[in-house]
């Protein structure tokens, strides 16, 4: 397994948001966390990533310990994330952001940038390139040159992705990566998804849009109220009398 989370647990103060949650995400997967809102999901994302402590249990990666690491080193050791709210560097260029993304994740030496040597150089050149790559397989490659922050809705989701890529990370973790767009972009976005499956890179995704999570997702784990109720696959989930009971009132999984 390439994550694993054992009894992890979060309580912001009288609020257990999550609670003694156990899962494992596998290589090269596509593994969907979903759940009615306030089930946890973006708790469990902030975890992994670092962003907050944890209360109680341990999360591996790789099998080696990341729970109580800084978030850059999480991200350094192969784990990146979008969130809900897209983040980009807004006056930037659509590749510099990229750039920014990559050095993030193998920051030179200050001796070397500031003496702007030859392996610098040769570095720099590097990640241009693999930086437009990057932005052609996500149909960004004729804007890499225009500002992040004039790109509409769909251009700077992908932006968001490919600057997670850029970090070289295994695991993406995807906070909503469907929401706001059309069902074509919808569609090119899932894509995009099993290309990554293809490629090796594992994803880890919260997303609301059932149809596209029981189209795409290998597992799917369901929380609820920061338990886990049910884990299996698309079609195991959509008939789980546990899972149809927590979205009464809500959307049905697969509807």
């Amino acid at each position: 397994m390439l994550l694993e989370l054992r009894g992890v647990s979060r309580r912001f103060g009288g609020l257990q948001a999550v609670a003694d949650l156990s899962m494992t995400v596998a290589r090269s997967a596509i593994h969907g966390l979903i759940g009615p809102n306030g089930a946890g999901k973006s708790t469990v994302f902030n975890l992994i990533t670092g962003v907050i402590p944890l209360t109680t249990g341990q999360i591996f990666f790789k099998g080696d310990r990341t729970s109580g690491l800084r978030p850059s080193e999480i991200c350094r050791r192969g784990i990146a994330r979008t969130f809900q709210a897209t983040t980009l560097f807004r006056e930037y260029t659509v590749l510099q952001n990229v750039l920014v993304a990559a050095h993030l994740a193998a920051a030179p030496g200050l001796a070397s940038a500031l003496f702007w040597s030859r392996a610098y150089r040769e570095r720099e050149q590097r990640a241009r390139e693999r930086g437009q790559a990057l932005l052609d397989g996500l149909g960004l490659g004729s804007v890499a040159g225009r500002v992040a922050g004039t790109l509409p809705h769909r251009d700077q989701k992908a932006l968001a992705l490919a600057m997670v890529l850029a970090t070289g990370a295994e695991l993406v973790i995807l906070d909503e990566p469907m929401a706001g767009l059309a069902e074509q972009e919808k569609a090119e976005t899932t894509s995009v998804l099993r290309r990554l499956r293809g490629d090796g890179v594992t994803v880890l995704l919260v997303e609301h849009d059932m149809k596209a999570v029981m189209g795409v997702c290998d597992t799917v784990t369901v929380l609820d109220h920061g338990l886990r109720i049910a884990e299996g696959t698309p079609r195991e989930i959509q008939t789980n009398p546990a899972v149809i009971e927590a979205y009464l009132g809500a959307e049905e999984p697969g509807a």
